[in-house]
């Protein structure tokens, strides 16, 4: 298929800036984390990273370990920016991580220097690509002393390899820490990336997400759908083909208790109300803290794309709204 992207793709996406950095990400941003891999059909893949380039997405994000099997999204979304997309590279920011196990053996998982810089290569080759736009540190390891965790971002950024550096799954207080080593490097952090949903409010309690304001750093969210909790696939129970009865990993029958099914039921009423889907409700609740500079979406086809983006629509709440959300959850 040849793509010729559509000449109106910037009029309607909000644009932010990553912290007090130059740098600036789109309001919806595209996850590579599933539907990526060798399991999924390509040319759906082809499809649904032009319609969020389309519609203004510029952000594509993986890890060295997305898949199945892990590297098998790098090389796919490598293959889709060769052939169809390779024109705009200018125009997108591609970012990787590294930090879980991705290969065998004591040098394949965590935070050394040895696994970091091997991963960024490995990752540059599965892509195709000279350099990422940003390089995350993936999770925390506190077998590792921070400062060579550190060390081995700035080199990466040093050697061309990325043009900024991000940190994913952090709390507040080790964020900081490492911010300072960043800083006396010189460093280009820009930005973290962590999980934050309606139902899941962990940075709030760990202290992340007044920490990124402090520090004036982004703050890109994952699973802003709590796995797809917060979407009207669940709203009369467990579909069969729905990813619980399929896959388990990220989301089962667990977190989907009675209790749960009762508080998306009433959430999604609200969501009605303003005048929005459950998802789009969901996603601008996330998006309206001030320090929240993009959220990241997955899908599983083009349309969820284009549904999710309308959350731009409306992404201001009362202080009745937030009360009654806090109610129904907390």
């Amino acid at each position: 298929m040849s793509y010729i992207a559509n000449n109106e793709r910037y009029s309607e996406m909000k644009y932010n800036k990553c912290g007090e950095s130059g740098l600036k990400l789109g309001a919806v941003s595209l996850g590579l984390w599933h539907n990526f891999g060798d399991n999924a059909d390509f040319d759906n893949m082809c499809k649904m990273c032009f319609t969020a380039f389309d519609n203004g997405i510029t952000h594509f994000d993986l890890a060295n370990n997305y898949g199945p099997e892990a590297g098998s999204a790098e090389r796919n979304f490598g293959r889709i920016l060769k052939d169809h997309m390779s024109a705009y590279r200018d125009e997108l920011i591609v970012s990787t991580k590294a930090g879980y196990y991705m290969w065998q053996g004591p040098y394949g998982d965590f935070g050394s220097r040895k696994y970091l810089i091997a991963s960024i290569d490995q990752s540059l080759r599965r892509m195709g690509l000279d350099y990422v736009d940003i390089f995350y540190h993936h999770r925390m390891d506190k077998d590792t002393p921070l400062e060579e965790t550190m060390g081995a971002l700035d080199s990466i950024v040093k050697s061309g390899k990325a043009l900024y550096v991000g940190l994913s799954n952090y709390d507040g207080e080790t964020m900081k820490a490492a911010a300072a080593i960043l800083k006396e490097l010189k460093c280009p952090f820009v930005i973290n990336q962590n999980r934050y949903s309606i139902m899941d409010r962990t940075i709030e309690s760990n202290q992340l997400l007044n920490a990124c304001g402090e520090d004036k750093k982004g703050l890109i969210i994952f699973s802003p759908l709590a796995q797809g909790m917060l979407t009207d696939r669940y709203l009369h129970g467990i579909p069969e083909d729905s990813r619980v009865r399929t896959d388990g990993r990220f989301l089962n029958e667990k977190s989907l208790t009675e209790g749960n099914l009762l508080k998306i039921q009433k959430l999604n009423e609200l969501a009605k109300k303003r005048g929005q889907s459950l998802a789009q409700m969901s996603l601008a609740w996330v998006y309206s803290h001030k320090n929240v500079t993009s959220v990241l979406v997955g899908a599983s086809k083009p349309e969820q794309i284009l549904d999710n983006i309308g959350m731009l629509k409306n992404t201001e709440f009362t202080k009745e709204e937030l009360d009654l959300i806090d109610e129904i959850v907390l």
